[in-house]
Formats: structure tokens, C-alpha cells, sequence
């Protein structure tokens, strides 16, 4: 190999991706979808009571990472301009820094995503349990569980189609009732009710950056049209306008939801509350059906976040098999979707599910939880490196002149929120991250050696 290219990529450049049927790829509006749906999971309906102790000037918090989160969505919407296939994060930093960084890339991410998966259906059958009462029963919580994974599972392989047709039909429902509640509940706002604008003992600085800590994984999953770009129709135009409007709709959403639930719900009731949404929903509307029509809306949010979690989940590891660092079988496609990733993916999910149940600790399954927050940065900070090392390279195939500074100013925001990502994870969480990204580098070996050998 020569040490003058470009680029230090050690490995093979990755092929054209085979050209899909038409029918089998999604447009901007499915792709806005899958970003919307990833983004707002089943944490928005906790995240009022979450951050209440800190006054409002946690809404300061929510539009300073707002703002990182759009740097962030532009960032991947010019990256995915300039490399349009599926893999995302893995193309871009194997691009710009070799095979090691995108095996790195992909292996960070593959682990936040069937963990994410595990802990996203522990808490749906939370939900599920006010609508259908499973009375405590491990095996029925465990069948429930596993039920609320495989759907999804069984929707991905059924092709990019029914992927796009599920992810549009769960973003509408889901969307519906929260913006009821969003532009509903300011109809009832009382400023009465809003409480202290800095409510904790701390600096104004500090009391920002620790509702920023809570609050700052409510933004992941920003990559997810950049990362299925292979399956999106006209991938250079429409995964960066999705990723844009995705994260700004999930923002706007995110933003009118607390500041109506601050609104209507009394300071000291919201602080303790348990059900935030819930106790909104009756003081505006009146009544105690508030619980079951919330349960309704995190279910719904849920699954279709566990939908495109699931597509994701396997797209990665798809574009790094075609390359040689992962196994050959993740690289099977059908019907558009890497059916191999999906199925290993959600029998790793179920397994996780299976012993959190009946290990009886919480703590090691919130810890690994706890992980994925860390691991599902390293992606977002080597896309910022990759693009910063693409803008300074000077290579005019990847580089519009007149927009340098703009997007060196964009790339440098985007690589901060990331750190503060980071930071937000915990000195635990990046710890233990980085042992399961070690644990990795032997997986790497050997699939290094055997492409060494053929």
C-alpha cells in the first residue's frame, strides 16, 4: 500500500451497492419519519418531571442542544451528500480514516443499537401493563417483552416497504396526541404554575448543565436517515433534508411539550410526578383517562422506534461485511433489508431481555443501558473528525469552496455537542464503553487476519 494516498484507508474501497427496485426504497417523507420516530422514543413522556427540579431554565438547556442537534443533522446531511450508501457513520469515518475507525465506528454502533432495542421494550411493557394488567408474572412480562421486539423484527423482514409503511403509520399516531398536548395544553397554560426560573441551589451555569445532562440523549438517533441512505430514494438530496427536518420537528416538539406540561401542571406536583403527561392530560381535560390514553401514546411511540432501531441495527453492520470487517453473512440482503442483522440483532435484544427479568439486578441492566449512551457518540465524533479532516484536505471533489467556513463552523459545533455527549455519559458509562469498544479489537484481528490470508 502506498503511503502517498489521499486517504489512509487500508482496506478495499466498498463497490456501488446493488440499485434496489424503486418500490423497495423510501422518499423524504418516510425518511423524515424514521429520523422523527428514532429521535422521540418513549423518554419524552418522562422528560418534563425530569428536568422540573431545575426550573425553566432548563428550556434554556433544550435550545442550546437543540442547536448542537441541528449542527449535528447538517453535519450528516453533507456527508451523506458526498458518500450516499448505507452505512453512514462506518462509510465516513472509513473513508477519512481507515478500515480501523470504521470498524470502530460500526461496532460502537451496533452495540447501542440491539442494547437500545432491549431497553426500549423493558419499557414499553410498562405501558403495556396499564392496558393489559399482567398481575407481575415474570413469564407473562418476559412473552410481552419479546412480543414488542420481534414485531418490529418481523416488519423489517418483510422488506424496506413495510419498514417505510410502519414507521409513517407510527409517526402520525404518535404525533397526533403529543401535539394535542403540545398546542392543547397552552390554551390552559398559567404562568402560576410554571414555578421558580432557577429552582436548584446550583449556578445558573450549573443548573443548565445538569438538566443538559439529562436531556442530552433525547437527540440520538439524528443519523438515522444517513445511515439507511442506501435504501433512500435520491440519498444526496433527500437523507440531508430528512435529517434536517427530523431533528427540527422532533425539537419543535420536544420544546412545545415541556413548556405545556410546565404549564399546566403545578411546579410541586410536576417534581414528583411519575406520569407527567398523565397528569397534564386530566388537569386540562378533566377526568382519570389521562393514564391510559399516555400508555396508548409511549406504546405506540415505542414500537415505531423500535421499527427503525431495527433497521439500523443491521444496516451497519451490512456495509461493514461488504467490506470485509464483519462477518460475509451480514452482508445477505432481501427484499432491501440485511436480514441476517436483523435476526442477530433482535436474538441479542431478547437475550438481554430474557436475563434482565430473571437475574433480579436492575442495576446491571441500567448500567449496560447507561453504556449505549456513550457508545452511540463515537459514531457522531468520528462523522465530525471525518468531515473536518474532508474540509481541510482541500479535496475539491468533496469541498464547496464558498461554503468552507460555514461548514468548518458547523463541523466544529457538531464535534462539541458530541464531547458534551460524552461528558453527559459518566465517568462509569465511558469506562465500561471503552471495554466493550476493546473487546471489539479482537473481532477486528481476526476478520483483518482472514481478509489478510484470502
Amino acid at each position: 500500500m502506498s503511503t502517498a494516498t489521499t486517504t489512509p484507508q487500508s482496506g478495499p474501497r466498498t463497490d456501488p451497492e446493488p440499485v434496489e427496485r424503486r418500490s423497495r426504497r423510501f422518499g423524504l417523507p418516510v425518511a423524515t419519519a424514521l429520523v422523527m420516530g428514532n429521535i422521540i422514543g418513549g423518554g419524552i413522556f418522562l422528560l418534563p418531571a425530569s428536568v422540573a427540579p431545575f426550573g425553566t431554565i432548563s428550556l434554556v438547556a433544550f435550545g442550546v442542544l437543540t442547536l448542537g442537534a441541528i449542527a449535528l443533522a447538517l453535519v450528516f446531511g453533507r456527508l451523506a451528500h458526498r458518500h450516499p450508501r448505507t452505512g453512514g457513520p462506518y462509510v465516513y469515518a472509513r473513508e477519512a480514516f481507515g478500515d480501523f475507525a470504521g470498524f470502530l465506528t460500526a461496532w460502537s454502533y451496533w452495540i447501542t443499537t440491539w442494547v437500545s432495542n432491549a431497553a426500549l421494550a423493558v419499557a414499553a411493557v410498562g405501558y403495556l401493563d396499564v392496558l393489559i394488567p399482567l398481575h407481575g408474572s415474570t413469564p407473562a412480562t418476559i412473552a410481552a417483552a419479546l412480543l414488542i421486539q420481534w414485531l418490529p423484527a418481523l416488519a423489517n423482514l418483510a422488506g424496506t416497504r413495510c419498514v417505510g409503511a410502519v414507521q409513517l403509520v407510527a409517526t402520525v399516531l404518535k404525533f397526533l396526541p403529543l401535539l394535542l398536548v403540545a398546542f392543547g395544553g397552552l390554551f390552559f397554560f398559567d404562568s402560576d404554575n410554571l414555578g421558580p426560573f432557577h429552582a436548584g441551589g446550583d449556578s445558573a451555569l450549573g443548573a443548565v448543565s445538569a438538566s443538559a445532562a439529562i436531556l442530552l440523549f433525547s437527540y440520538l438517533g439524528v443519523e438515522s436517515a444517513a445511515v439507511s441512505a442506501g435504501e433512500v430514494r435520491d440519498p444526496r438530496r433527500n437523507v440531508g433534508r430528512a435529517t434536517v427536518l427530523g431533528t427540527l420537528a422532533a425539537a419543535l416538539l420536544y420544546l412545545l411539550t415541556t413548556l405545556s406540561v410546565f404549564g399546566t401542571v403545578p411546579h410541586e406536583r410536576l417534581v414528583a410526578s411519575s406520569a407527567p403527561f398523565t397528569d397534564s392530560v386530566n388537569l386540562v381535560f378533566g377526568g382519570s383517562w389521562g393514564g391510559t390514553a399516555v400508555a396508548c401514546m409511549a406504546l405506540v411511540s415505542m414500537l415505531g422506534a423500535l421499527n427503525g432501531w431495527t433497521l439500523l441495527s443491521a444496516q451497519t453492520p451490512y456495509a461493514a461485511a461488504r467490506d470485509g470487517l464483519f462477518p460475509k453473512a451480514f452482508a445477505h440482503k432481501r427484499r432491501g433489508v440485511p436480514t441476517v442483522g436483523v435476526i442477530v440483532t433482535v436474538v441479542l435484544a431478547s437475550l438481554l431481555t430474557v436475563y434482565n427479568y430473571t437475574a433480579g439486578t436492575e442495576g446491571v441492566f441500567e448500567t449496560l443501558v447507561l453504556v449505549t449512551t456513550f457508545t452511540a457518540t463515537v459514531p457522531y465524533l468520528l462523522s465530525s473528525a471525518a468531515q473536518f479532516f474532508f474540509l481541510l484536505s482541500g479535496q475539491s471533489d468533496r469541498v464547496h469552496r464558498p461554503r468552507l467556513i460555514r461548514d468548518t463552523l458547523l463541523t466544529l459545533a457538531a464535534f462539541g455537542f458530541s464531547l458534551w455527549l460524552v461528558a453527559g455519559s459518566g465517568y462509569a458509562a465511558v469506562y465500561q464503553g471503552v471495554l466493550f469498544l476493546f473487546a471489539g479489537v479482537l473481532v477486528y484481528a481476526g476478520m483483518a487476519g482472514r481478509r489478510q490470508r484470502a
